[in-house]
């Protein structure tokens, strides 16, 4: 199946779409999305994306991103892709929304408006190999430490969620930025 990705303005408005590769070589803006998913102890289920992924291989981040497929919900997107790679069910919430745009290699780029998905979790983690290298829960605090002190060992986007405070592990769901 071809993945595409639902190209965007910079006010979020739909202006096509393009296969995923495609966009990510010539650095389109497109929608995209970045869970992270709380336990009750309000840790977050991070992940080590698998070292085979088209890129940010071997990095940890958030518990799980995608882009929504055109037609589908930023919401019900969130909820597809964790099942994919986290093997979870939980109901999400949009907590924010930011742009960025950053070159990945040689050839890459990352050019998303971003939505954070917030959710709570407690129960049994069956992640798929092909996506997830690692998981393991952490405390925000740590990883705000982690980060400042190994930022190479981080996804681009996951460190500008938390260093940019765009979650809280008491969170409280706000509309979108736009």
């Amino acid at each position: 199946m071809i993945e595409k990705v639902v190209l965007v303005d910079e006010k979020d408005r739909e202006v096509g779409e393009m296969e995923k590769m495609e966009a990510h070589r010539k650095g389109q803006l497109h929608r995209a999305f970045s869970v992270v998913v709380f336990n009750n102890k309000g840790e977050i289920l991070l992940q080590k994306r698998n070292k085979k992924k088209y890129h940010s291989g071997g990095l940890w981040t958030n518990t799980c991103c995608g882009h929504p497929r055109p037609g589908e919900g930023i919401i019900e997107a969130g909820e597809r892709r964790l099942f994919e790679e986290m093997g979870i069910k939980v109901e999400l919430k949009e907590k924010s929304v930011f742009m960025y745009k950053v070159q990945l290699g040689k050839e890459l780029w990352e050019n998303e408006i971003d939505y954070v998905l917030v959710g709570n979790y407690e129960g049994e983690i069956k992640p798929d190999s092909e996506e997830v290298e690692e998981w393991k829960w952490g405390r925000l605090g740590d990883i705000k430490k982690d980060i400042v002190k190994n930022p190479e060992q981080y996804t681009y986007w996951f460190r500008t969620i938390v260093q940019s405070a765009k979650i809280k592990a008491k969170f409280k769901v706000k509309k979108s930025l736009f």
